[in-house]
């Protein structure tokens, strides 16, 4: 243990799990060279290559030894980081972590959990925003909640609601622009863009066009909240999850000026859980509340 180089091998393990030496640096807050060093001591310390130097070097191949050792690294180090947390928290039995998008955290999840609260008051429950769907085995959160088309390997993964897409403006630029009506009218409107591939104007043209769109103009966004907000402050026309907009449309601040004209998308978020891992009760509820919320959603939208 005393010559074992655990410095090296966190951010070789980091390097692998992120895809590259800068992002591991970026994450570990160094510079990329002390990355760079440390890799090269663990490959000394090994005696073996862990990097397949013969490709291009702008590509991060890892030997299979190497993604062998990353793997374990991994797993030992997230083990250590849940027993520490356990320590530091000492959770109670009814504490349950959700980890889901940070839209969907601000749009639809937590304006439901004050009634969560009331229903069941000794649950605790603390949500987690990323973006990437993380491995849940490997997961400080005790369940996810993800948009895309699942499932997904190595998760067990349960469908819990549909979604539509459909485009939404503010009522004062629409005004401003004439008031536009038909689909046509797009393309010459300005183009507000997800970076969630399900919410692209790509699958509108698709679906709906016109077939001259430009798909390729306006402004980016990192997140669907983000890019509801740009189009309530009347940036231009977005693409909205009907699930993450409803509140925007009852209060007026966006509308869906092209009638019923929509995208379906069958099985759009689901709760992902650890295969195989003991469920506490308190997620059990948790889940079950999920479920019943996106019921009743369903039964309202009818």
């Amino acid at each position: 243990m005393r010559t074992l180089p655990l410095n090296a091998l966190r951010a070789f393990a980091l390097a692998v799990q992120k895809g590259g030496v800068r992002a591991a640096a970026r994450e570990l807050a160094v510079s990329h060279s002390a990355v760079s060093r440390h890799l090269a001591e663990l490959e000394r310390w090994l005696g073996i290559p862990l990097l397949e130097r013969d490709r291009s070097p702008r590509v991060f191949a890892v030997t299979p030894q190497g993604q062998r050792l990353a793997r374990t690294t991994l797993t030992a180090l997230y083990d250590i980081r849940r027993a520490a947390d356990a320590l530091r928290e000492q959770r109670s039995r009814y504490a349950v972590t959700i980890s889901t998008t940070p839209s969907f955290a601000a749009r639809w999840l937590l304006p439901r959990l004050p009634a969560l609260e009331r229903a069941y008051p000794r649950l605790e429950v603390s949500v987690l925003v990323d973006q990437r769907l993380d491995d849940p085995q490997n997961s400080p959160s005790d369940l996810a909640i993800r948009m895309g088309r699942g499932p997904w390997p190595g998760v067990a993964a349960e469908p819990l609601m549909d979604d539509v897409l459909y485009p939404v403006m503010s009522p004062a630029r629409w005004k401003d622009l004439g008031r536009p009506r038909e689909l046509a009218d797009l393309r010459r409107l300005r183009l507000l863009h997800d970076r969630d591939p399900g919410a692209s104007w790509q699958l509108w043209r698709e679906e709906h066009g016109p077939p001259e769109l430009d798909v390729r103009r306006g402004a980016r966004f990192t997140s669907s909240d983000l890019v509801l907000r740009a189009a309530a402050q009347g940036l231009g026309v977005a693409l909205a999850r009907h699930r993450l907009v409803l509140a925007d449309l009852a209060a007026g601040t966006l509308i869906r000026p092209f009638g019923s004209h929509a995208i379906a998308l069958d099985r759009a978020y689901w709760i992902v859980t650890p295969h195989g891992a003991a469920t506490r009760d308190a997620v059990k509820v948790v889940s079950a509340w999920l479920r019943r919320e996106a019921e009743h959603q369903r039964g309202a939208d009818a």
